[in-house]
């Protein structure tokens, strides 16, 4: 049922009461502004929008951590050291020059 902001007012006990059949919706000159409910669908409602939260990076960094060190691994992840890796910010001795001019 749509009812408007007044006639919603007035009839308060009445909008609470048909909610067990169906949402009432309430609109201010042709909008809606609010949808009453029932009780049990807002419950659906909130277990939903649970249900669609995703993690953050870094709480699924922290998880994968907690799995590995409850598997053995001393801290979690293992990362080898990058001394082999080529840099040429620090490897070439040119690097830094200014480029020739044309």
């Amino acid at each position: 049922m749509i009812w408007n902001i007044g006639s919603a007012k007035q009839q308060f006990s009445e909008v609470v009461r048909l909610t067990a059949e169906e949402p009432q919706a309430i609109y201010n000159r042709d909008k809606p502004v609010a949808v009453v409910i029932s009780v049990e669908d807002f419950e659906g409602f909130k277990q939903w929008k649970e249900a669609q939260k995703k993690p953050d990076i870094v709480a699924m960094f922290d998880e994968l951590r907690a799995t590995l060190v409850a598997e053995g691994a001393e801290d979690g992840i293992e990362l080898p050291p990058r001394t082999t890796r080529y840099n040429p910010m620090v490897d070439d001795p040119h690097f830094w020059d200014e480029p020739a001019k044309k």
